[in-house]
């Protein structure tokens, strides 16, 4: 009896000491592959113009680039000042209105002492207000230049993402949040220097 006791003891240390190398295993190769894909990141995705990116909370579309005197409003500003104009289409994917996020879009490299973008809806030549659930809208992204700016003739636009959460880590409550880009789009500025001088 006493033998069977010390057999079966021996079988459950051995069943323990074989889940405790499995999982510490388990945990070395899970840690090793967090740190390989740090230091070797995907190449970002290109899209073109045209193309849809989906981000998650949205599918955008965009358009093309311009440089312009006057912001999307039509109205000449007072002082001479330089908009950078993107022009996209957006569909909300999730099940309430929202603003567009103007951390969405960025720059690489990033233009020094850019402000964050205003975005205009292209029926009304206003800002933006919530876009509805798939009800795609045509929007305008604008970023009004420094003044000692130079539009180069091509800029690389950078498209980013979000993830939903049910809980976030700090109020518990269920929102979108901003990732990483998902998705880099070359620009054309044909004329940028031309009427950037105007």
């Amino acid at each position: 009896m006493a033998n069977e006791q010390r057999r079966s003891l021996r079988q459950r240390l051995f069943a323990i000491l074989i889940a405790g190398i499995g999982s510490a295993a388990a945990s070395v190769i899970s840690y090793a592959a967090a740190i390989y894909h740090a230091a070797n990141p995907e190449p970002l995705r290109t899209a073109v113009t045209g193309e849809m990116i989906d981000t998650g909370q949205w599918h955008i579309t965009i358009a093309g680039a311009r440089i312009s005197n006057e912001p999307p409003t039509g109205i000449k500003p007072t002082e001479p000042q330089t908009f950078l104009l993107v022009d996209f289409e957006a569909d909300n994917r999730s099940a309430a209105s929202t603003f567009i996020p103007s951390a969405l879009f960025s720059f690489d490299p990033t233009i020094p002492e850019l402000p964050e973008p205003t975005i205009y809806l292209v029926r009304d030549r206003w800002i933006a207000g919530p876009v509805n659930p798939r009800m795609p809208e045509k929007l305008t992204a604008a970023w009004q230049l420094p003044q000692d700016y130079a539009p180069p003739p091509e800029l690389r636009l950078l498209v980013g993402s979000q993830i939903y959460k049910e809980r976030d880590n700090l109020y518990g409550a269920s929102n979108w949040f901003d990732r990483e880009p998902v998705a880099a789009v070359e620009l054309d500025l044909p004329d940028a220097g031309a009427e950037a001088r105007r």
